[in-house]
């Protein structure tokens, strides 16, 4: 990010939260990428004495909205999230579509990507995370993705939507980032250290630069290019002593 630009996110994020100490009343910033995140937390210390929220609307997910809680907000009810189940009108005649698919259909609808978390995809269609007062725009206005029309609605509150993941493991020497990553990647730690001294890995939505991290049971790890993944912890030695880990990598 540019620093004109990191600027004014800075500077956002103190109205936003002044705006929220002063009036006790809920504010929000649009969906944060990584490198955004990392920038509340480079100044979290340093704004107004009110509580926050980092939520993408699930477990894991990678582009959050920022909220600054009034005293009476729940964190867990009431935030300006929205989920939207988008379908093939007709399966039958559906294209084979992608994220990518997906997400351009929407861009190309003229609103910012920060209006925009993330999307999941499901066997027939995807989920999709937007600030609320995006909603009822979007179920109008997408109706097509490529060549294949599609029905956008309000999923259904009552149905938990959960990604999908895949269960991997293997032996490290220690469950060092670099080493777990590599795992996870089938890469090799040489071409994974340029990654996270590259500034392109995060831990919990915040960035990492140290290969040597101890990751920690129940963390997601995300590194830019590659996906992520929520190392599921280890146990167990090797006959050579190495250590057996496991991980849940999101499909």
């Amino acid at each position: 990010m540019q620093e004109k630009e990191e600027q004014l996110l800075k500077k956002r994020m103190i109205e936003l939260a002044g705006l929220c100490y002063q009036r006790d009343i809920q504010t929000s910033t649009g969906f944060l990428s990584l490198n955004e995140q990392t920038i509340f937390h480079s100044i979290e210390k340093t704004l107004p004495p009110v509580r926050t929220c980092l939520t993408g609307g699930f477990e894991g997910a990678e582009r959050k909205l920022l909220c600054f809680l009034a005293s009476y907000d729940d964190e867990e009810f009431g935030l300006p999230i929205a989920v939207l189940e988008v379908i093939p009108a007709n399966l039958r005649y559906s294209e084979a579509l992608t994220h990518r698919d997906y997400l351009g259909a929407l861009m190309n609808l003229g609103i910012e990507r920060s209006c925009i978390g993330d999307i999941l995809m499901k066997e027939n269609g995807c989920c999709v995370f937007c600030q609320e007062k995006m909603a009822d725009y979007l179920c109008q206005e997408l109706t097509m993705v490529r060549h294949t029309s599609v029905i956008c609605r309000k999923a259904d509150a009552t149905e938990p939507i959960t990604p999908k993941m895949e269960r991997v493991s293997g032996s490290v020497a220690s469950p060092r980032l670099d080493s777990v990553i590599a795992m996870v990647f089938s890469s090799s730690r040489t071409k994974i250290l340029p990654l996270i001294e590259g500034e392109k890995v995060f831990i919990d939505g915040k960035q990492v630069t140290s290969p040597a991290v101890q990751l920690k049971e129940g963390e997601i790890v995300s590194v830019r290019g590659m996906g992520k993944f929520r190392f599921a912890g280890s146990g167990g030695l090797s006959k050579k002593g190495r250590l057996y880990v496991y991980a849940d990598k999101y499909v």
